[in-house]
């Protein structure tokens, strides 16, 4: 579903102290220390940003700390924490503040490639899963455990941000079944994984496509639902996607409108989805804007 100068200084306070903590850390070269004040590093920086009203804020720290997990992979390549917090930041910078399609596809191939090596470093089975058939990686799935799901959800999101960014080429289109099967284990295992986030992957592969293609909005509407109502209606970034994903795919203005002011209307500031949210109005105001062209 996320890529100058910190002006606030409070904050740029916080990340530089952060960042110089971790460089002490690597230079010690104790890589079971590096890891577990890694991954609090990473919970930390992610809890940070969500809960940040300011996205301009975000967009310019979240550049340093690509760098950041790129060093620590370095340091530990073997660690699939690592690599797994690396595709998760770079897969959200990319979809949220790049525009530029160029960087887009780079920043997409790191962080599939970071999310499938950490994949791989867990579980040697879908070492090859970006070429198993579909019906494969279904069965290899199965095998994967509650324990899995953060790491099945961030090889889902990082593979569905790079199908977005290669959306011309059909021969990345074509591994959206393995991203929905992916997604749907996560499903299985544990739904309500950051409050039904893989629902609203799921809602966005079933309406990408129109119905002559193989969409399928109405498994699309009942993913978006689902997605909206495990978050309490506080992710406003799944009523945005089921307008733009299911209202104007079935051209349902009624529907169409009523979740965008919805999102309009609410309080964006909730704990997990601040920022989300905040982008999230932003889209709805122009997708409300473009309606009368659109419908």
């Amino acid at each position: 579903m996320c890529p100058a100068i910190m002006r606030h200084t409070p904050v740029s306070g916080r990340f530089r102290a952060l960042f110089t903590l971790l460089c002490l850390l690597l230079l010690a070269g104790c890589s079971g220390m590096v890891e577990k004040a890694g991954n609090r590093f990473a919970t930390n920086l992610t809890s940070a940003m969500l809960d940040n009203d300011d996205p301009v804020v975000v967009e310019a720290g979240s550049a340093s700390y690509l760098l950041l997990l790129d060093a620590l992979v370095r340091q530990d390549p073997e660690s699939a924490a690592f690599r797994q917090a690396a595709a998760s930041l770079n897969s959200a910078y990319a979809g949220a503040f790049v525009k530029d399609p160029v960087r887009a596809a780079a920043l997409t191939d790191k962080a599939l490639n970071y999310a499938v090596d950490a994949l791989c470093l867990r579980q040697k089975a879908l070492c090859d899963v970006r070429k198993l058939s579909v019906d494969d990686v279904r069965a290899r799935l199965e095998d994967l455990q509650r324990d899995d799901v953060a790491l099945l959800y961030t090889t889902g999101s990082a593979w569905a941000g790079w199908v977005q960014a290669h959306s011309e080429d059909w021969n990345a289109v074509a591994d959206m079944p393995r991203i929905e099967a992916l997604m749907q284990r996560v499903v299985v295992l544990d739904e309500s994984y950051q409050n039904g986030a893989a629902h609203l992957y799921l809602g966005g592969l079933a309406t990408v496509l129109p119905p002559a293609l193989g969409g399928r909005p109405e498994v699309g509407k009942m993913h978006f639902e689902r997605a909206i109502s495990l978050s309490d209606g506080h992710n406003l970034m799944a009523k945005v996607l089921y307008a733009k994903n299911y209202a104007r795919g079935v051209f349902d203005r009624e529907l169409h409108d009523k979740l965008l002011r919805d999102v309009l209307d609410a309080d964006p500031r909730y704990p997990g989805w601040t920022l989300s949210n905040m982008l999230a109005r932003q889209e709805a105001d122009a997708l409300l804007k473009s309606a009368d062209d659109f419908f």
